[in-house]
């Protein structure tokens, strides 16, 4: 069968078929020159209890063109240490093909050959990008590594830079709604350099109201089929590495012409939301329209506002207030009647990493999340939806976001974490409702954070798909990404469709199958790798930060029970490390998979998964990532 190969700390890996068929496990011997990310053909050699085994006998398309990683040199042999996507693999460097790249230092390597027929991968050096810990290097050498690029062709910046100068016309405007008479707000992050969705309402003399969901029409400054928009398609997009934006769209768009900036007319795609007093959506309808920000709140300010707080804004403008607090009703009431279909609510643990001017970190916060934040992503999720609905009823062809059902074996091992924590959990059939109950039953306890985390293992990955076969965690019968085109790109396909259909419906039908499906793929895909650097990016800086902690003491809790030691999360900050076995004491410990237990044979002493414990920093690894603690007895 031919998927795509995710490899595992070990060395091993396992091929995601692409058509739902059961994960195949590969052994370190017969993944041949595969590397994590390749698309591979795989046969199956036998099934095992856990599910089948194969062998990787082709490489179909590879997902790294360049790899990045530290320069090594010994008796005249040069090489790569991969870093840079995590692959454990080194690549051979020719004498003539070293540039000036000297040892230790970082560097980007364009492969030449994989090595299907020989003993490795060959590479030439391509680009010298410092030592490691001078500022940004490392953050850089992760940015090269998974391929994301910053600068844009010339030619793309120089047309985002003509339509920025040749700003909003009268004819822009023609066909549209105007509701620059409104109050119109953003409501995001503090240091948000793009503002793509603002919320307004309406009070109707019947006790209901129109919610105005407006979302930046990047439509329609950026044309299908020009450079703009090729590049747009190639990113797919915006990645937020942990000191740096790549934003999918120039910064002329994203951050200035496409932006809801207040005091400045601005072009939207809206979803008008019909609810009753009761918050109940009984009417939609969609419009091309006009808007005018009246406020840029942050997340605290509308926060500030939600607890009766006096703001800045709110002296400015009194009835601002009612607004915001209106808005929290309705979102509170949709929020209801998402739980009550089954919708899950996941609160894990965010990382913000406060950095000083020179990128090292200096502190590594928990994200908090406000009431105003569920406003928003309440709102957001019900146009989502309404629009999904929308192409549905009419017949549109659309990327949907959709949510597969989990797979049963993840399934059986949930229930049997569940059941260690003496918490039920079905064999079987678990329905959303179900996963929700078992969160709701940790809440604020010690081991939240351990089954939140398996609950989101235990599901699929949320892709993109032509096809609607609706959304499990959000309980949706059909779901799309709709509000936020200036940093994704299937949004903006969605929009076109809107767009299309509010000029005239059978336009709306006439796009290409196959190019729609090719989208869906590679937005995917790129979502996928832009994940993967993000969280890289944070988990380096916190290896960094711990490196001023060695030798100091924290509280604990295992998050984790292997063969080979616990893993362990501090309870003060989101970070998460070792205490290898061989730290445990001169005993024979003995995993009990099942149970999730480390039990030493002569003491009895036994360690249980999400147990509270104290434990000291006893190494840092920033080249590797790891962190090593010792229990503090």
């Amino acid at each position: 069968m031919i998927g795509r190969l995710q490899t595992i700390g070990s060395g091993a890996g396992f091929v995601i078929p692409e058509e739902g068929d059961e994960d195949v496990f590969v052994r370190t011997s017969d993944l041949n020159s595969a590397v994590g990310g390749d698309r591979v053909t795989v046969r199956i050699e036998e099934k095992e209890r856990r599910g089948p085994r194969g062998t990787i006998i082709e490489v179909l398309e590879r997902a790294h063109s360049r790899l990045v990683g530290v320069f090594r040199q010994k008796k005249g042999r040069s090489w790569l240490d991969v870093t840079e996507p995590r692959l454990d693999v080194d690549v051979f460097i020719a004498e003539r093909d070293t540039a000036d790249a000297e040892p230790g230092q970082l560097v980007a390597v364009e492969v030449i050959d994989w090595g299907d027929e020989g003993p490795g991968p060959v590479g030439r050096v391509e680009r010298v990008l410092g030592r490691p810990g001078e500022p940004g290097v490392d953050v850089l050498a992760i940015q090269v590594g998974f391929g994301l690029g910053e600068e844009f062709p010339d030619e793309v910046e120089a047309l985002a830079s003509k339509l920025k100068e040749r700003g909003l016309r009268p004819e822009d405007l023609e066909g549209r709604e105007d509701c620059r008479e409104q109050r119109v707000v953003t409501i995001d992050p503090v240091d948000a350099r793009d503002h793509d969705d603002a919320l307004s309402i309406e009070r109707l003399d019947d006790g209901s109201a129109w919610i105005g969901v407006h979302i930046a029409d990047v439509s329609h400054y950026v044309t299908e089929g020009e450079v703009i928009d090729a590049e747009a398609w190639e990113r797919a997009t915006s990645v937020y590495l942990v000191d740096r934006v790549l934003p999918m769209l120039p910064h002329s768009l994203s951050s200035d012409l496409c932006s809801l900036v207040p005091d400045e007319d601005r072009l939207t795609m809206a979803a008008f939301l019909k609810v009753d007093r009761a918050g109940k959506l009984i009417e939609t309808r969609f419009a091309k329209a006009v808007i005018r920000s009246a406020h840029k709140l942050s997340y605290e300010e509308a926060q500030q506002i939600l607890d009766g707080e006096q703001t800045p804004a709110l002296s400015k403008d009194p009835a601002l207030g009612d607004d915001i607090r209106e808005l929290q009703r309705v979102s509170q009431a949709f929020r209801a009647q998402r739980r009550e279909r089954g919708s899950l609510d996941f609160d894990l643990p965010e990382s913000h990493i406060v950095l000083d001017e020179d990128g090292a970190p200096i502190d590594v916060r928990r994200r908090e999340r406000f009431a105003a934040h569920m406003l928003v992503e309440d709102l957001m999720i019900a146009a989502n939806e309404a629009v999904a609905r929308w192409t549905i009823e009419k017949g549109v062809p659309a990327l949907y976001r959709i949510h597969e059902d989990p797979n049963e074996e993840k399934l059986e091992s949930l229930q049997l974490l569940a059941a260690e924590f003496k918490l039920s959990f079905p064999k079987k059939g678990a329905k959303p409702r179900d996963f929700q109950r078992l969160l709701d039953a940790v809440k604020g306890k010690i081991e939240e954070p351990i089954i939140s985390i398996q609950v989101l293992r235990s599901l699929a990955k949320a892709r993109y798909a032509t096809s609607n076969e609706g959304h499990f965690g959000l309980a949706s019968q059909a779901y799309l990404h709709f509000t936020s085109p200036i940093r994704r790109y299937p949004d903006l396909v969605v929009h076109r469709q809107l767009a299309l259909w509010l000029k005239d419906p059978h336009l709306a039908r006439e796009i290409s199958r196959e190019w729609l499906e090719a989208t869906a793929k590679h937005s995917s895909a790129r979502e996928e790798v832009a994940s993967q650097a993000e969280r890289d990016s944070i988990d380096l800086k916190k290896v960094e930060f711990m490196e001023r902690h060695l030798g100091d003491e924290f509280e604990a809790t295992i998050s984790g029970v292997t063969g080979f030691g616990l893993f362990v999360r501090l309870n003060k900050y989101d970070i998460e490390g070792l205490i290898h076995i061989s730290r445990l004491g001169r005993d024979y410990f003995v995993h009990d998979e099942m149970k999730h237990t480390l039990k030493a044979r002569k003491s009895k002493q036994t360690y249980r998964l999400g147990e509270a414990i104290e434990v000291k920093v006893v190494r840092v690894d920033r080249e590797e990532r790891k962190i090593d603690f010792d229990l503090v007895t």
